[in-house]
């Protein structure tokens, strides 16, 4: 049992840090301090959902449903290429709009919203981390329980620590450059996901 959960948790760790997109917005908020307990946890949330479906058998539904990996390729490919484009406008605006003391910020509706939204249509979630992780669980028979523990901790225990401990970059991130820079990187990230996704798939 003890082997099975460090395998989850160290599959999981590997898979999590790929996903870059949902990352790039938990660090963001968490630099803005702005509703990182909700954010933390609807991915947390999101990601305990995803992975009991790949250990328990998302591969058979997409074995039923073909269409469903094409489906949400382009949809996620078409989210994310907005996404960038709206980092790059707000970058063009200036660092003053992307300052945490500047503005009202946004809602809390709006921000689960987003991270849902963002979490959800990143078809990387279903291609990868739960296709792999349904996939490498099978090789544990009579221990699946044990890798979706460990799987789980580690979602939890990752975005915890990006949400609350970006708050030791807010000194850097307080120039208005930095945040300029930010938002340059996160949209080159979502563009690149974007049409990596497209010409993969």
């Amino acid at each position: 049992m003890l082997n099975a959960y460090l395998n989850g948790f160290g599959t999981a760790f590997s898979l999590i840090l790929a996903i870059g997109t949902q990352n790039a917005f938990v660090l963001k908020q968490g630099l803005r301090r702005e509703h990182v307990l909700a954010v933390v946890l609807v991915c947390t949330l999101s990601d305990t959902i995803l992975i009991s479906v790949g250990v328990f058998g998302f591969a058979a539904l997409t074995e039923m449903l073909p269409i469903l990996g094409i489906v949400m390729l382009w949809l996620g490919a078409v989210f994310l290429f907005v996404y960038g484009s709206i980092s790059f406008w707000r970058a063009w605006q200036g660092g003053a709009a992307l300052d945490p003391a500047a503005g009202a910020g946004t809602s809390l509706k709006t921000s689960v919203l987003f991270c849902l939204a963002i979490t959800w249509l990143n078809p990387h979630v279903y291609l990868d981390t739960v296709l792999l992780i349904g996939s490498i669980a099978s090789r544990f028979k009579g221990f699946e329980i044990g890798f979706w523990a460990g799987a789980v901790t580690s979602s939890i225990m990752f975005f915890a620590a990006l949400g609350y401990g970006a708050r030791l970059l807010a000194p850097v991130m307080a120039w208005h450059a930095a945040w300029r820079v930010l938002e340059v990187l996160i949209g080159c990230m979502m563009w690149v996901i974007a049409f990596g996704l497209i010409f993969k798939g």
